[in-house]
């Protein structure tokens, strides 16, 4: 038997927070909630859940600062909710280090699929391995290391370099990107990929300004290079 998804809901709003609460809770999922930014931080010193659902405006420090404060030091998927779906405030989101975003009002059964297409993006798959350089990604071990070191990617970025690495030199839309990865049927929000591709470059480019390795196909989407 699958293990029970263990979540942190970190949310202010009491008639949202205890909505969703129930509802995830009837959907399978362990839930443990938070008021605050603060106790969210905190209780997350406590217990290591699989997956945080973070709200955007929070009393005392907002949502991007907790995802930024967590992404220094730990990988854990992140979603956050926003009231709003203006461009800045979903790209600050995706910019803080979040792995995916829901608009509210979120259904219960909304928000759970998010958060198995999440999940899954961490499960094993084959044991084959690929070598890019100094780059190597070993996909038994969901791992990827960069001359030797090993790098702290998140799911999203770890399923991202896996799907670019299975075409190299191929060139995938971002359209393929957001099926393959977010397994998202709205095709048109390329700001997740975009932010992902930007976080990813950071981690495995040597100069992220100048990538050699993971390449802008203008007009089309991003392809996977070989070194030479």
């Amino acid at each position: 038997m699958a293990p029970v998804p263990f979540l942190l809901l970190i949310e202010d709003d009491d008639a949202i927070r205890t909505a969703l609460e129930l509802s995830l809770s009837r959907q399978g999922h362990r839930v443990a909630t938070a008021a605050s930014g603060e106790d969210g931080l905190l209780l997350l010193k406590e217990q290591r859940p699989d997956l945080i659902v973070l709200d955007v405006m929070l009393p005392g420090i907002d949502g991007f600062e907790v995802c930024r404060r967590i992404r220094r030091t730990d990988q854990l998927p992140i979603i956050l909710l926003t009231a709003r779906s203006d461009d800045i405030d979903v790209v600050v989101g995706l910019e803080s280090g979040a792995d995916d975003y829901v608009v509210k009002p979120v259904q219960g059964r909304v928000l759970d699929a998010r958060i198995r297409a999440v999940l899954r993006r961490g499960e094993r798959e084959s044991t084959d391995s690929a070598t890019y350089g100094s780059l190597v990604i070993d996909r038994a071990a969901m791992t990827v290391t960069k001359n030797g070191l090993d790098l702290q990617l998140t799911p999203t970025e770890l399923r991202l370099l896996l799907e670019l690495s299975r075409r190299p030199g191929q060139a995938l839309s971002r359209q393929q990107l957001l099926r393959l990865v977010w397994e998202h049927d709205y095709l048109g929000d390329s700001r997740l990929v975009d932010a992902c591709v930007q976080r990813l470059r950071a981690k495995v480019e040597d100069v992220p300004s100048s990538p050699t390795l993971i390449r802008t196909v203008r007009g089309v989407g991003y392809r996977l290079d070989v070194p030479a």
